[in-house]
């Protein structure tokens, strides 16, 4: 009788002992080389020969759920029926028969739950009731509960860790790319006895998609700019770039012909784009001399050339770069600026900004802002200008990037 008594708590202390290193060894593996493979093989070790369960199916959440482990199941099992016959399962239950065909399978459901919240299931079989009951089995029970509901978790985190270094490495590009793309708008826009020019932009986003450019082309001639990409996000970003260093290209081989320009203009989104994105373009060549002004504007905002009392708006040009192969028409407009003539040019994000009421700014109320403090500065402007937009919106994100770009003629 005491050898009988000897030979259980051996055997028990022999399985603590089994338990302890299986946890310890599956806590090793889930925090040094985490391989799942090696985990569901610990875990496999573990259920079947330490713990002595002939069958098994093992399901865990993580973006959904999956089979974690499956022993001596036959027939071909969908998860979403596994869920279905487990999921009103709170507790660990000895399952006597059931109607279920999957559950009348197995013996024992064990669920885990985190936070009230089911990770995973285990139906277990090869135990029978008279088992069931004995402390020894509800011990190793709970240590399986336990012990899947820590590997579980360890995925769990694990995914979250990775997602977490991916999102960090994404925003540290972002930032990069924002910092490069920020170079490429000019730095130093003239305020002198011929011109005053300044721009505000906004993005709405870390990189944007607008683009505004102010070049010097010679002692007299000035190339303006400014330009808008269909979509949002990096592609539209990389393809702005690549658009302005294409356009500082064309000027530097002193091709002032502004058909010529945009024709060339037009091929390189096409080539660019790959026809999935276009680009709206105003480009303006202003002859500080003999104050001619020339434009094109390729399916802009239409530009807003004003004294300060009357204004019009700049439409002669084509259509958006990037939408044809070939552009159908280009027509080039032409005029002499008077001396304190303004020229603002902008993105949509301006016009098309909404207020809760879901009332659009809208060019009208753009004019009326810049003809009622047309005597200032164009910063001061162009500060006043975005001060209107932000009680506009009144809290509501800005739906778009957001350019203007003002310039006064003396």
């Amino acid at each position: 009788m005491i050898d009988t008594t000897d030979k259980i708590i051996e055997n028990r202390l022999r399985l603590q002992e089994s338990k302890l290193k299986s946890l310890l060894e599956i806590t090793k593996q889930l925090h040094h080389n985490f391989s799942l493979t090696n985990v569901t093989n610990s875990l496999f070790f573990l259920l079947k020969e330490q713990l002595g369960f002939e069958k098994f199916i093992i399901v865990y959440l993580d973006e959904n759920w999956d089979f974690l482990l499956k022993e001596n199941v036959k027939g071909k099992h969908e998860i979403t029926s596994v869920i279905a016959s487990c999921s009103r399962f709170t507790d660990i239950t000895f399952i006597e028969s059931s109607s279920d065909e999957l559950l009348d399978e197995f013996t024992v459901v064990v669920p885990i739950f985190h936070e009230d919240k089911a990770i995973a299931y285990a139906l277990l079989s090869g135990i029978n009731q008279e088992q069931y009951s004995s402390k020894e089995i509800k011990e190793n029970l709970e240590f399986v509960q336990t012990i899947i509901n820590v590997i579980v978790i360890a995925i769990q985190n694990r995914k979250m860790v990775k997602m977490e270094i991916a999102s960090q490495a994404i925003k540290k590009e972002l930032e990069v790319a924002s910092l490069l793309q920020n170079m490429l708008f000019p730095s130093d826009l003239p305020s002198n006895t011929r011109m005053d020019i300044s721009a505000k932009y906004i993005q709405r986003h870390k990189i944007g998609g607008d683009y505004y450019d102010f070049i010097p082309l010679d002692d007299d001639n000035y190339a303006l700019c400014i330009a808008d990409v269909s979509g949002k996000g990096i592609s539209a970003a990389m393809l702005m770039s690549n658009f302005q260093a294409s356009v500082r290209t064309l000027f530097a081989y002193q091709h002032f012909d502004l058909d010529f320009l945009i024709k060339e203009l037009n091929k390189t989104v096409i080539r660019s784009s790959k026809g999935e994105k276009f680009i709206t373009f105003f480009i303006a060549i202003y002859n500080a001399n003999t104050r001619e002004l020339s434009y094109i504007n390729a399916g802009h905002n239409y530009p807003i050339l004003t004294n300060g009392k009357k204004y019009e708006l700049l439409e002669k040009g084509t259509v958006g770069l990037g939408m044809l192969d070939e552009l159908p028409f280009i027509h080039v407009g032409k005029r002499i600026l008077p001396n304190n003539t303004t020229l603002i040019l902008y993105t949509d994000g301006v016009v098309e900004l909404t207020n809760k009421e879901g009332e659009y700014f809208e060019i009208d109320r753009l004019v009326k802002t810049i003809h009622s403090f047309y005597p200032l500065k164009m910063e001061d402007m162009n500060n006043l200008i975005f001060s209107k937009l932000d009680e506009w919106r009144d809290g509501n994100d800005l739906s778009d990037d957001t350019a203007i770009f003002s310039c006064r003629f003396f």
